[in-house]
């Protein structure tokens, strides 16, 4: 037996459960599939840019309510420990995924999103409906689908997504108490990697560094590789030799990937990180997902209220022209960024650039950025 919904919904993160809330609201029946229950942990840098702050309030989507941290200042250091500081632009808010993603199922469930705990395996177009096959065999279909599901799946095989589905970084995140500033996220670099720092909600600090594998391959396990590696960042071993670690071990993930992917595929429009991913350095990953759900869910409601409606592939069109409009410019600047960041040699020369004109760090996060957002 086979549901029907308006829009179907691939993934339940932050892209996938902001874009369900969006539509619900404007009358959309949406049917929402992830794997995973509510609350869970995810790996991730957990800081927001302040930009999507209106369009969240616009949703009735209240984070406060969540007691997250302030964000204002940034600092970044060197390998060896020399240390940069800047006022963050816009500034942001730390908030964990833990809580952040519970409060979006929360509402999204209010605003009577169907939530199907299960995978999808397979997606199908059958004249002008798609099919959406999930791994317990059910079937959901709809007009449009949107692929919601994070970095990588085994859909994007299904898919014959055109992309390298390998790469040869290491995502770590943790979370730890300890004496921090709440209003500071760090930018600490290390050998082969980088590693960020802020608060969260309830005096907890969230840790989270990418390491290439080169960098941690010969050692054991990641204890071994903090100790060895992340300690010669003399703020790295300062802060892991006096906090107090929350989880019984750290989450990873592995095989993260910055490959250039489309934004639609075979009918699919992709958002978060499923339509591209900035270099977590940047601090912007949770930013561009939620603003990702507002580029689409936009187009397609001013879309479905029209009197001449475009067809699929003229939507697919616009909206790729609109994100590469919006997000194509942040993702190229992130890569050329963790290419400097990485490289011994040009971190110092632009450790030393920055010290000499200190006005230059926040024109650089601003090319990260964007402008504050509304429904």
């Amino acid at each position: 037996m086979q549901q029907e919904a308006d829009i179907i919904i691939i993934g339940g993160g932050l892209a996938g459960l902001t874009a369900a809330i969006h539509l619900a609201k404007s009358g959309q029946q949406i049917i929402l599939i992830e794997p995973q229950g509510y609350p869970k942990h995810k790996v991730c840098g957990e800081y927001i840019s302040n930009e999507v702050l209106p369009y969240l309030q616009s949703l009735d989507i209240d984070v406060e309510q969540l007691a997250p941290s302030h964000i204002t200042q940034l600092q970044i250091s060197t390998q060896e420990g020399k240390l940069l500081q800047s006022e963050l632009p816009l500034g942001g808010f730390g908030v964990s995924r833990y809580k952040l993603d519970h409060l979006l199922y929360t509402i999204a469930l209010k605003n009577k999103v169907q939530i199907i705990k299960s995978k999808v395996i397979e997606v199908n177009k059958v004249k002008n409906k798609y099919e959406c096959v999930t791994a317990d065999q059910r079937i959901f279909t709809s007009t449009f689908v949107i692929g919601a599901y994070g970095k990588q799946s085994k859909l994007d095989t299904t898919l014959t997504r055109d992309f390298n589905t390998t790469a040869p970084w290491l995502a770590v995140k943790g979370h730890y108490t300890g004496q921090w500033k709440e209003h500071h996220v760090a930018l600490h670099n290390f050998k082969g990697g980088y590693c960020g720092i802020s608060a969260v909600e309830d005096d907890r600090i969230n840790v989270c560094y990418l390491a290439h594998y080169d960098s941690f391959k010969k050692y054991k396990n990641i204890t071994d590789f903090q100790e060895h590696v992340l300690y010669r960042n003399p703020y790295l071993k300062q802060f892991f030799s006096t906090a107090t670690p929350l989880f019984k071990t750290p989450l990873t993930i592995s095989q993260v990937n910055f490959a250039k992917k489309k934004t639609t595929e075979k009918g699919i429009f992709m958002i978060g990180d499923s339509a591209g991913l900035i270099h977590p350095l940047c601090g912007n990953g949770m930013a561009m997902a939620i603003q990702s759900a507002q580029l689409l869910c936009t187009l397609l409601l001013q879309n479905s209220r029209s009197t001449s409606p475009k067809s699929q592939a003229a939507l697919a069109q616009l909206y790729t022209k609109q994100w590469n409009d919006t997000f194509a410019k942040r993702i190229r600047a992130g890569r050329s960024i963790q290419k400097i960041i990485t490289h011994k040699g040009l971190q110092q020369c632009a450790y030393s650039i920055a010290k000499l004109a200190p006005q230059i760090v926040p024109k650089i996060i601003r090319q990260t950025h964007g402008n504050p957002i509304s429904c």
